[in-house]
């Protein structure tokens, strides 16, 4: 069979095009392998900088000056470089997994390489200019990983859109960024841009990245379709863009959740990136592949910087094989895909964990009486033994290693989870109930601490770096102050190259983030203790200054809620500039499996302890407005222990009241890596605060 070619009119055997293909790839990659080791010396030795005068910038165009000294002297590396010296030393090794036809196919690092290569050059023959967007909506693929590296490799910069934003939060981004392409998942995130196109001035193209487009229209174009394009565009002119990028400049744009006010454009620079992609990584213990390749799977937000990080970039940096989870993941199928890929690494917001211990609680309830108290048994063994231990590695009781091996092992199976040596929870701060559980299982979840604006990680735990309640040390390299101290307490600052750069276009919001010696305000509350190990305690915008003027910090008082009442799946402190503090609350329920949506029947772990406290309720509406007496009583009960151990008085719970509904990311209640919104839960639910303090008003009066 041949291909006819429409230049001289002659056909060409599909063949010898296969055969050439693959003797280019095999020529390329015993070039990386000759030259490679000779040339990156000198190649790293010639690299310049930007001109900068400023630790910060707001333009993208700009460069900064980066902090380099004693505690991190590596040589800055842009992208590009930092993946031609992971093709060098992994080339022919897997990097990336994709499910199709219910099967794997896996791609090499070289491949990879080749294939963002052609991407880029793609995207330059669309026209794609110098530091303006190429920004990605859809689920994790290799495609959306392909995008990210081309979009820099052509001199762009390159920005992820939540697959959950609105058209209207689309177009902000995608304006804000100046996108000169889009690249869509399918037919569903292709409307949300067609709608908002006409109001998108430098938008040049759209790809759609899975299927093809059910409409033909001007500019847009299949996978397949872009990819060929890029056969137009030379070799020596990718090359020559690429050898104009520097490490100080910006490749990456990522944008804040925008519940405060619009969504900020955090800007990273190649350094921000390959920095940190390196030595984070360190600190929570990834081997490099030439050690022993991990493997991971690919489902969180990579529009959020921990899962970008996490997957993409520290993937090409140690020679990690990424397996793509199937966009139903949060549904459902993760936990298919963790036990046919059996990762060494697993990384979950702290949502996604209480989920998944959820589950597992709902399981064992379902056990037979001998296999729950086996079950019950090896767990409490696993708990009291961890919570001695300072490193999963210490000597454990031989009860210990038992209870390991008769039962936690076959329970780590089952959630796909035996291999996995190193489990991460990052975006959010994680509930110490969900931690022992874990622990319980002989899982240790190594709490990350940062920012998009520390690109990722600033302080970690790891196997040489872990203690409750903490989120670990400072990752090294990096520093740290506190800032207004007060009873131990003060705010966190950040410094070292992992810092960003600046807000895209936002001078004064970048001058409240950086100081005038360029320090990082996190505006995180905390203390550290003697050893170095960092305890977050809330957030200074979300500290709740009652009208009697007590600052009081929300997090730690819902906690203790949550932990004194298992059937509460959120609970939210009210009260700034009110006499007293209230609570909203939401009962654990079971979601709808399409939309996700919180459904009205209680979860089965809530009706079981429901019916032992006497009640008979299976829905929320079983419950809420005071008909359920029994289960109003408890959660009084609970609120009076927590109430017990308040500091003073103005930290007491002083009234409550049940939501009809749980929160979800699809209501808003939550934001994409499911962190709670509180301006928006306090907006939604304005009405019924008036009311909770209405009612105090008129029973005082």
């Amino acid at each position: 069979m041949g291909l006819l070619n429409e230049r001289t009119g002659q056909t060409t055997d599909v063949a010898f095009i296969h055969l050439w293909e693959a003797l280019d790839l095999f020529f390329r990659f015993a070039f990386f392998c000759f030259s490679g080791k000779q040339n990156k010396e000198e190649e790293l030795a010639g690299t310049t900088l930007a001109q900068a005068h400023s630790l910060w910038t707001t333009d993208a165009k700009g460069s900064v000056i980066l902090r380099i000294e004693e505690g991190c002297p590596e040589e800055p590396v842009t992208v590009h470089q930092m993946f031609k010296a992971s093709v060098e030393k992994y080339g022919n090794m897997y990097a990336l997994a994709s499910k199709k036809n219910n099967k794997w196919e896996k791609i090499t690092f070289l491949e990879y390489y080749q294939l963002c290569r052609r991407a880029a050059r793609s995207f330059i023959k669309l026209g794609l200019k110098r530091f303006h967007g190429v920004a990605i909506l859809g689920f994790n693929s290799a495609e959306w990983f392909f995008s990210a590296v081309g979009a820099i490799m052509a001199g762009g910069t390159m920005t992820g859109i939540y697959a959950t934003n609105s058209p209207e939060a689309c177009q902000y981004v995608a304006s804000d960024s100046k996108a000169n392409i889009i690249v869509v998942e399918n037919q569903k995130q292709l409307d949300k841009i067609l709608q908002i196109r006409d109001s998108l001035p430098h938008l040049k193209a759209i790809v759609q990245y899975s299927g093809y487009p059910m409409q033909k229209i001007s500019n847009l174009y299949s996978w397949e379709e872009f990819m060929e394009l890029g056969l137009e565009v030379s070799e020596k002119e990718l090359d020559d863009i690429i050898a104009s990028q520097r490490a100080n400049q910006c490749c990456v744009l990522i944008y804040t959740s925008g519940t405060t006010g619009k969504p900020k454009g955090v800007m990273l620079s190649h350094d921000n990136i390959t920095w940190t992609a390196n030595h984070a990584s360190r600190a929570g213990d990834l081997q490099p592949a030439d050690t022993k390749q991990e493997s991971l799977v690919s489902y969180l937000p990579l529009s959020h910087i921990a899962a970008q990080i996490y997957d993409l970039w520290a993937g090409i940096q140690w020679g990690e094989l990424v397996y793509f989870a199937q966009p139903d993941a949060l549904k459902g199928s993760l936990i298919t895909t963790l036990r046919e890929v059996c990762p060494t690494s697993h990384m979950g917001v702290p949502r996604v964990w209480e989920k998944m211990m959820e589950k597992i609680k709902q399981a064992i309830s379902e056990c037979g009486y001998v296999k729950k108290k086996l079950v019950t048994w090896a767990m409490s063994v696993s708990l009291e033994a961890n919570q001695t231990c300072t490193q999963k590695d210490d000597e454990k009781p031989f009860l210990f290693t038992m209870a390991d091996s008769l039962v936690l092992q076959r329970l780590r199976a089952e959630l796909g989870l035996s291999c996995c040596q190193k489990f991460f929870s990052g975006a959010a701060p994680i509930g110490s109930e969900t931690v022992q559980f874990f622990l319980g299982l002989n899982i240790w979840l190594y709490e990350a601490y940062g920012m998009s604006e520390s690109t990722g990680p600033h302080f970690m735990s790891g196997p040489k770096a872990y203690k409750l309640p903490s989120c670990g040390k400072v990752v090294p390299g990096c520093r740290y102050k506190m800032a207004n101290i007060d009873s131990e307490k003060g705010e966190i600052c950040f410094w070292g190259r992992n810092i960003f750069m600046g807000y895209l276009n936002m001078e004064d919001k970048t001058r409240e983030a950086l100081d005038e010696d360029g320090w990082l305000h996190s505006g995180d509350l905390g203390k550290i203790d003697e050893e170095g190990f960092l305890c977050i305690t809330g957030r200074i915008k979300e500290l709740i200054i009652t009208a009697g003027g007590e600052n009081v910090p929300p997090l730690p008082i819902e906690e203790a809620v949550k932990k004194e009442l298992p059937i509460i799946s959120n609970a939210m402190l009210i009260g700034d500039k009110r006499k007293f503090l209230s609570m909203f609350l939401t009962l654990k329920c079971c979601s709808n499996t399409e939309t996700m949506e919180p459904t009205e029947e209680l979860s089965m772990e809530t009706v079981e302890l429901c019916q032992q406290l006497g009640s008979r309720a299976t829905k929320v509406s079983d419950i809420i407005e005071g008909k359920d007496k029994d289960v109003y009583r408890t959660i009084q009960e609970g609120i009076n222990r927590v109430n017990a151990a308040a500091t003073s008085n103005a930290q007491r719970i002083q009234k409550w009241t049940i939501l009809r509904k749980d929160f979800s990311v699809s209501g808003g209640e939550l934001g994409p890596t499911m962190k709670l919104r509180r301006p928006v839960v306090l907006e939604m639910y304005h009405e019924v605060i008036e009311s909770l303090y209405q009612e105090y008003h008129l029973h005082n009066t």
